[in-house]
């Protein structure tokens, strides 16, 4: 289950650090401009708004599973479509597309490991599938460095390997089980007996013959609430805190990062570095997040969860702050390096903490609300760069980054705790 939506993840991450590097082979070959290239950059957000949005709130009626599928089908052949593109407006349409399946797949995702994890280890199962977001960037700077100033058509050649998620799709809808807990809220109850004994014969457990069966009659389709229902309940009196600090603290991640990772080849190549060498800069930056996972997952089931994001975002706002400052190229990898570790690990964090605030009837609902919300900084972001860059630098720029991480460190204080806590039907 965590490595076959793993999976899923890392193409995720591969087709939107693979932008990144589009954009700075745009900028010198189709001398594109640096609005111009915002748009192509946020109209991935857009669709990814909607999509995350539209995601969770499918995934509480038809299925977890359904949606992940339905969302890697879309986005990755809108990947492999986006390469053929001749002028800025395709591919800024394309690229709305694509955002739209980006956007769904991974709250859902996280939705649907979070609902089969035990308790004792969910927060932690949760930033380990995090982690194949490394995996999937890494893979997307090792083709940048390669394929893309490999040739003039460099950049869509890079699309085209985009394309993969669209065959992965297949083996997800095949062989990736439902949530039991989505399945049992569903009156679907034979559909999760099956599901359940399926983990039961991987794990050598033999059920007795007084489990053999359910009664007749068991399986019974229940009505779930309108989408506007699950929606309003959101902000229900038991559940509107945590929501509010939920939103600020996936707005603020949002822009903080996608502001500085989505520009981070183009901001080295105008800071006077080659294009091969901005990019090696940007692989070596990018590894960095491997082992901010990998402290995420140990932490956050011994400090928790509200603890450990607080603590990695406090040092993103401080890694964003050095890296502002930076001079020469070892301070600028340095300092990228510690932004990828502190950022990544709260992404982790961040993850893990969303499904666990809701219960299942509006789980995935309320995970795409956040993700929704968050994807509008992501909009933002990238529009606001080339405006901040030119009012005060890079300096500035991530000035401006550090800020929103220390909001979202305060933010996260005001999550509740649920470390251990079994999950909420």
């Amino acid at each position: 289950m965590l490595v076959g939506s793993g999976v899923g993840w890392a193409l995720d991450a591969m087709d939107v650090g693979l932008i990144s590097f589009v954009l700075a082979q745009l900028a010198v070959q189709w001398s594109v401009t640096d609005m111009e290239l915002s748009w192509i950059a946020s109209a991935g957000f857009v669709g990814m708004a909607i999509g995350a949005v539209l995601g969770g709130l499918l995934a509480d009626r038809i299925g977890r599973r359904q949606v992940f599928a339905l969302t890697l089908l879309v986005y990755g052949l809108a990947t492999g479509a986006s390469a053929l593109s001749e002028t800025v407006a395709v591919l800024i349409a394309w690229r709305l597309v694509v955002g739209l399946g980006l956007g769904g797949e991974l709250p859902v995702a996280s939705t649907l490991v979070s609902e089969f994890a035990p308790p004792r280890i969910r927060g932690r199962i949760i930033v380990i599938l995090e982690s194949f977001w490394a995996i999937g960037w890494t893979i997307s700077a090792v083709i940048g460095y390669l394929v893309v100033p490999s040739s003039d058509d460099g950049w869509r050649w890079a699309l085209a390997v985009g394309a993969a998620p669209a065959v992965y799709a297949v083996i997800v809808r095949v062989r990736l089980p439902e949530s039991v807990r989505f399945l049992e809220s569903r009156g679907r109850l034979l559909e999760a007996e099956a599901t359940v004994r399926r983990f039961e014969k991987s794990a050598g457990i033999t059920v007795g013959p007084e489990y053999s069966a359910l009664p007749a009659g068991t399986d019974q389709r229940s009505a779930l609430p309108g989408s506007r229902s699950r929606v309003t309940a959101l902000w229900s009196r038991s559940l509107r805190r945590r929501t509010g600090a939920l939103w600020l603290v996936w707005f603020c991640v949002n822009f903080s990062y996608y502001g500085a990772f989505i520009w981070l080849p183009t901001i080295l190549v105008a800071s006077g570095y080659s294009l091969v060498r901005s990019f090696a800069y940007t692989l070596i930056i990018t590894v960095a997040q491997l082992p901010g996972y990998a402290a995420s997952a140990y932490l956050i089931e011994r400090w928790g969860r509200r603890r450990t994001l607080a603590v990695f975002l406090s040092g993103s706002a401080l890694s964003a702050a050095l890296f502002g400052v930076a001079g020469d190229a070892t301070q600028v990898i340095g300092a990228g390096m510690l932004l990828s570790f502190f950022n990544l690990g709260a992404w982790g964090a961040l993850y893990a903490v969303t499904p666990e605030l809701y219960p299942t009837r509006i789980r995935a609902t309320g995970a795409g609300w956040a993700a929704g919300i968050g994807r509008i900084a992501a909009i933002v972001a990238p529009l606001s760069v080339p405006v901040l860059r030119e009012l005060g630098g890079t300096a500035l720029l991530f000035t401006v980054f550090a800020a929103f991480f220390v909001v979202a460190a305060l933010g996260a204080l005001g999550l509740p705790e649920k470390q251990g806590e079994a999950l909420e039907d």
